[in-house]
């Protein structure tokens, strides 16, 4: 954000550093990047924002916080930035993010601000934050205003010191609302191995089961510790799955769910211990919702995962590409009047009366209803649907991200080629985006291909290009 830089090197009292406003929300290291007098401006300047753009100043906002080390202090400074600045606050103590989402949109509140880093490790902190509707403030929507204001610490001075009160219940709320789209009666008994990473996904899970007496539960990691004694809180990266694939496995479970740091991201795994790949997970959810709503537009970002636009064409609903992250794959649910979306990193989201946002306890609950309607164990259940073969994400630090991407473009030009995000690549047995980091000198390669030896040749074809 080059506008932060010029402005903090014009102001070089001030002491926060411009990088940690990211693309989708606040994340620095604690205490270097991120301290109490951060996010105190933080919240003052979003809170300044809202005051302006709903042009009042007694705006209220909720405010949370994740079980990381330093949360608790980090949201007592959040809840004071608030309330200095005229704006209410709406406590609602130690959340999981999709719980947060819940609180703002659900009850009707002007915005939130949630202390949360995700799945960074333990020396990171940040802060997750939303207009009304749990509607994400990002680069694209905000964030670069909110810096500026932060960095600069210029603010209104209020008429009026803000009140803070506290809102009980909303997990059981958000849970109730969560039982609607399900069935309860017609999920069997099953075995299900959980690895929460000593993190906040335990929380909606243990709701969610608890009304379901049939589930035999196999709890790791359960216990909330902000230092992640297990491992970090990423099921994205499969080293760190090896405990869960072996209980489940130990366990002749029929199921494995893993969540990330925040619990905005689910993972699913097969009674064998595989990961079923969110593009995959995406499909079957997509399929499910796409049954009561035929014709319904379903989002996902541009990353390969073609099954879900096969599945999605399948049920006959209306597969639409979208740019990579969670903000901007809600931004174009809510244009598109899409149902459901998926991101390929484990965010599922669905169009409620009263928002879009992550909803992986709906998103559980649908799959075991699926589950329990077939006469097939997980492993044979999506193993039709294992039908290409996929990189992962590969990063490379370069010099030039444009140079190489103009580069792919001559050596790929008889590609159908998508600007979307990044590049997109498309022959008939193989195809692949490439697309630049916001924020490092970084492009990110994700490649799929019809069978695993065009995938590997591919692979490593457009791996020399982008080295040479």
């Amino acid at each position: 954000m080059e506008t932060l830089f010029s402005q903090r090197k014009k102001h070089k009292f001030m002491q926060i550093n411009p990088q940690i406003f990211k693309a989708y929300d606040i994340r620095g290291k604690y205490p270097e990047e991120l301290d109490r007098e951060t996010v105190y401006n933080i919240a003052r300047a979003f809170s300044q924002m809202r005051q302006k753009e709903l042009n009042k100043e007694n705006v209220t906002l909720v405010v949370g916080h994740d079980m990381r080390l330093y949360s608790p202090e980090l949201y007592e400074s959040l809840k004071q930035g608030v309330v200095a600045q005229g704006a209410n606050v709406v406590e609602i103590g130690l959340v999981a993010t999709p719980t947060y989402y819940f609180a703002v949109s659900y009850y009707g509140y002007d915005g939130g601000l949630l202390i949360s880093a995700s799945h960074n490790p333990k020396e990171y902190n940040g802060v997750k934050i939303v207009r009304n509707q749990a509607t994400p403030v990002g680069a694209d929507s905000g964030m670069e205003e909110l810096g500026k204001l932060a960095i600069l610490g210029q603010f209104d001075t209020p008429s009026r010191q803000g009140i803070i009160t506290e809102k009980k219940g909303v997990l059981q709320e958000q849970i109730a609302l969560a039982l609607k789209y399900a069935d309860l009666e017609k999920i069997k008994p099953m075995k299900i191995v959980i690895d929460t990473a000593n993190s906040m996904g335990i929380l909606y899970l243990e709701e969610l089961f608890k009304h379901m007496s049939q589930l035999k539960i196999v709890r790791l990691n359960e216990k909330l510790d902000g230092s992640f004694p297990a491992h970090q809180a990423d099921p994205m990266q499969d080293e760190l799955m090896g405990e869960l694939r072996q209980r489940i496995v130990e366990e002749k479970a029929d199921l494995g769910i893993a969540t990330d740091g925040d619990g905005d991201r689910i993972f699913f795994f097969d009674n064998r211990g595989e990961k079923i790949e969110p593009a995959i997970m995406r499909g079957i959810i997509a399929k499910v919702f796409l049954r009561a709503s035929p014709g319904a537009t379903i989002c996902y970002d541009i990353r390969p995962g073609k099954i879900t636009e096969d599945m999605v064409l399948e049920a006959g609903g209306k597969p639409l590409l979208t740019r990579v992250g969670h903000s901007l794959i809600k931004k174009r649910m809510i244009e598109t009047s899409a149902i459901f979306g998926g991101e390929s990193s484990g965010h599922f989201f669905l169009k409620f009366p009263h928002g879009v946002y992550e909803s992986p306890e709906i998103a559980t609950l649908k799959f075991l209803q699926e589950l329990s309607e077939t006469n097939v164990d997980v492993y044979n259940y999506v193993r039709p649907l294992r039908k290409y073969f996929h990189s992962g994400e590969i990063n490379f630090k370069v010099a030039d991200k444009d140079k190489i991407l103009e580069r792919l473009k001559e050596k790929f030009k008889d590609a159908k080629i998508n600007p979307l995000d990044g590049l997109t690549f498309t022959y008939d047995d193989f195809w692949f985006n490439v697309r630049p980091s916001n924020t490092e000198s970084l492009l990110r390669l994700n490649l799929e291909a019809r069978t695993d030896e065009i995938m590997r040749e591919k692979l490593d074809l457009v791996k020399k290009i982008i080295t040479e």
